[in-house]
């Protein structure tokens, strides 16, 4: 820890007391850098714990509607993973945009770059026309960075073209000791919760709402059977949990008999083991005898076919999710993990007149709605295991390798796991065996 500042806002002082102290020079972050972005050409195994730095770097200038935040913890994206690699493209190029754009942007355009697409902290410092927020307020970052300019974000803030993911498109993310947001990204932390627990959920969790809950998704009603791939990752387990509270009817697939225990003891008594399903062949989900099999098994665990498919592996998958939705069901899409350039038979789409829609993060709207699900107790957080920061290499490889389940945190300010709740009568409420449920698994 390198401040006054910071010490004040791990000992928990008030708004005016942080006022009266100084924010520092310099912070502590985890980066990327510009000069190493050519450094995994012709390797095969881009290990991020060779790209991912956690050093000093200059504080930056705050424009008037950002906020600076005291981060006491973030958690590792698939985003950052994409970042650390330099794939699909290296992130300066995003960084550079916004340079040219001029004003406060152009302090963007750095050769290094803070990542990180969430965050919990307190605000330390607001810009002259923040009026919602104040000194000391403790908060969760929504990852959404939108132009607040521009008329599409007024019909809705992902339409907009600035549209950005903070953290990924832009500098100064949440894997740092201190970050800089617009006050258009911020909300309340939940009581209940944890920093680190409270950290893990925006992103991955907001996106699944919007996939599925949202009118812009695929409006999933009462009794719906939804198939989700990689249901015990951090957006597979946010969409099983949504699927069971909307009175749908989950199926999971998970690659291991452990995962499948976690996903039973979530309340989806569904799952699949894909493991048990290809005989050791991991292609055999880009065939049609694949495809097959696994629409007997979903079949057999349920019934009927999927009237929603949660897709977010994108290659290896996407083919799968086209041929298993049931006639006049939807495929709802928000990323490809395993690959951008997607390949299905047509036949199944329009014979079958099924439907893809595309999805990308979230507004502020449905942010703020998945976030009141959290306070209320009715998600509980995907957090499985905790690093601290300068163990980030570490902990954005597990991501990386799939060797994790859930989401996976990372201790900025906090010294130590499990503080931050501010009301423990509603964590008792809900249960700590509830809420501890991926880390009892992830351990």
């Amino acid at each position: 820890m390198n401040s006054t500042l910071a010490e004040a806002v791990v000992a928990g002082a008030g708004g005016q007391d942080l006022k009266d102290l100084p924010v520092p020079d310099s912070f502590t972050a985890a980066v990327v850098r510009a000069c190493d972005v050519s450094m995994f050409q012709g390797v095969e195994d881009k290990d991020v714990r060779k790209s991912l730095f956690v050093e000093e770097v200059p504080m930056p200038e705050l424009a008037p509607d950002e906020a600076l935040i005291a981060v006491m913890a973030s958690a590792i994206n698939y985003n950052t993973v994409w970042t650390a690699m330099f794939e699909p493209l290296p992130t300066f190029q995003f960084l550079k945009r916004m340079g040219k754009a001029g004003g406060w942007e152009s302090r963007h355009d750095l050769p290094y770059q803070v990542v990180g697409s969430d965050a919990s902290g307190v605000i330390v410092r607001t810009g002259s026309s923040v009026r919602r927020w104040k000194v000391g307020d403790h908060v969760v970052v929504a990852p959404a960075y939108v132009d607040e300019q521009d008329p599409d974000t007024h019909r809705d803030g992902m339409l907009g073209e600035g549209q950005k993911a903070w953290g990924f498109e832009t500098n100064f993310g949440g894997l740092a000791h201190y970050a800089v947001v617009r006050a258009s990204q911020l909300m309340p932390k939940p009581a209940l919760l944890t920093w680190e627990e409270a950290a893990a959920n925006p992103l991955c969790a907001s996106t699944a709402y919007r996939m599925l809950v949202s009118e812009r998704g695929a409006r999933m009603k009462q009794g719906d059977v939804v198939l989700v791939w990689g249901a015990t990752g951090g957006l597979g387990s946010y969409a099983v949990q949504l699927v069971l509270n909307g009175g749908g009817v989950p199926v999971g697939v998970v690659n291991s008999a452990e995962k499948a225990s976690l996903l039973r003891s979530l309340g989806c008594e569904a799952v699949i083991n894909r493991s048990e399903l290809d005989d050791g062949d991991p292609t055999a989900l880009e065939r049609p005898d694949g495809w097959k099999k696994m629409g007997a098994a979903i079949r057999e665990a349920v019934g009927e076919d999927p009237h929603i498919v949660f897709e977010h592996a994108g290659r290896k998958t996407f083919g799968a999710s086209v041929f298993l939705a049931r006639r006049g069901g939807t495929v709802i899409t928000c990323g490809s993990s395993t690959g951008y350039e997607h390949t299905y038979d047509n036949r199944y789409l329009w014979m079958r007149l099924k439907r893809i829609i595309g999805s990308h993060g979230a507004n502020l709207y449905e942010q703020c709605e998945v976030n009141r699900l959290f306070s209320l107790g009715h998600l509980v957080p995907a957090l499985s295991k905790t690093y601290a920061l300068r163990d980030v290499g570490a902990a954005a490889r597990s991501v990386q390798t799939n060797q994790h389940i859930g989401k996976v945190g990372v201790l900025c300010l906090a010294p130590n796991p499990g503080q931050g709740v501010t009301d423990p009568e509603a964590r008792a409420k809900v249960g700590e065996d509830r809420l501890r449920i991926f880390r009892e698994r992830g351990r």
